[in-house]
């Protein structure tokens, strides 16, 4: 959305939610999330009532909709496809038994997904594939650094402070980290992000436990800004994804945010993931909760050794991470469907 506004659209958001919650700058209109068939019916009414010229989705449930009402009324359609869906219903517990009937149905709206006129994909390994699409555009999930707080300067003794951002749920490392934290004394940890339903109880149970209690705050679902506002701070980012199919081919956003952010990372050993870690030097990669302890414990004990992998993590975001954002290339692909020309100041953050 800040890409689509930094290039002079006109940007309307329908979704779900709270609608305090939504970018500045942007309409929104916004539903209940409801039952699973209520899903289904929205998604086949919510492109009849865009309003815009050009329709972006972000669910593949509603492309097939989205292609209907953009063909019938003469407008164009841009599908986004931020992730492999049917790779990440592996390690969704609410497919149950009609996972393989959710995993076929993804994947024809996925194969549909290419008839947009423009399909933006977050990864070249992400469906589908260039022989599948229209038009296809590899936008990586980096962060906006309109969106980010300033790169700081490290302190010479960074605080012992944890940060996770994003879903929180077992596969992406929730029971690991707090393990972690609850074996590295001095440590605190803020987690913000939405629970998954099948983890809330434990972690209830678990944040009571004397190891943890008072070091870990839960901050819940938070707009971008608020939510590195928390992260501000830290000294080190949390990445302690369960090795599924849908991590591991994949780069996860939250790494190049921690790292655009100056922090450590502490990460699992996903295969994309590694080369960022360990030959970048800008943080640590471990097998397990117990492994991650022990290197927050030594970083505890040595706060030049935690200096230098945050000051490799800045050195490498102000090189790589810092220039425009790759949503600005989106947003000027956008413009033309529109018909629109971004002006040479579009396109790059203010």
């Amino acid at each position: 959305m800040a890409g689509l506004l930094r290039a002079g659209l006109t940007v309307e958001v329908l979704g779900l939610g709270d609608p305090a919650s939504a970018p500045p700058g942007v309409q929104v209109r916004t539903w209940s999330r409801g039952s699973m068939p209520a899903r289904a019916l929205r998604a086949l009414a919510l492109p009849w009532r865009a309003r815009g010229r050009v329709l972006l989705t972000l669910d593949p449930d509603v492309v097939p909709a989205a292609l209907l009402a953009t063909r019938l009324r003469r407008r164009r359609l841009v599908a986004d496809v931020h992730e492999d869906y049917v790779a990440l219903l592996v390690d969704r517990s609410w497919a149950g038994p009609m996972r393989g009937l959710f995993q076929r149905l993804a994947g024809w709206c996925i194969a549909a997904s290419g008839r947009a006129d423009l399909t933006a994909v977050a990864d070249d390994h992400v469906p589908p594939a260039s022989a599948g699409c229209r038009s296809r555009l590899v936008v990586r999930n980096l962060p906006d650094p309109g969106l980010l707080p300033p790169l700081a300067v490290v302190p010479d003794v960074p605080p012992l402070r944890a940060i996770y951002i994003g879903d929180v749920r077992t596969s992406r490392g929730l029971r690991a980290m707090i393990e972690a934290i609850g074996a590295a004394p001095g440590w605190q940890l803020d987690v913000v992000g939405p629970v998954a339903a099948d983890d809330a109880d434990w972690l209830h149970a678990r944040l009571l436990a004397a190891d943890v209690e008072g070091r870990v705050r839960m901050h819940g679902r938070m707009p971008p800004r608020q939510a590195w506002a928390v992260g501000a701070g830290a000294s080190v980012g949390m990445l302690l994804a369960q090795d599924t199919p849908a991590f591991r081919d994949a780069v996860p956003t939250k790494l190049y945010e921690y790292l655009a952010t100056g922090m450590a990372v502490l990460s699992t050993p996903l295969p994309r993931v590694v080369p960022f870690v360990r030959d970048e030097r800008t943080g640590a990669v471990v097998e397990d909760a117990a492994a991650a302890a022990a290197q927050l414990n030594a970083w505890a004990a040595d706060p030049k050794a935690l200096r230098t992998v945050r000051v490799n993590a800045a050195t490498y975001a102000a090189a790589e991470l810092r220039e425009a954002s790759p949503w600005d290339a989106l947003a000027a692909r956008i413009a033309q469907l529109c018909g629109k020309e971004p002006s040479p100041a579009d396109g790059h953050p203010g």
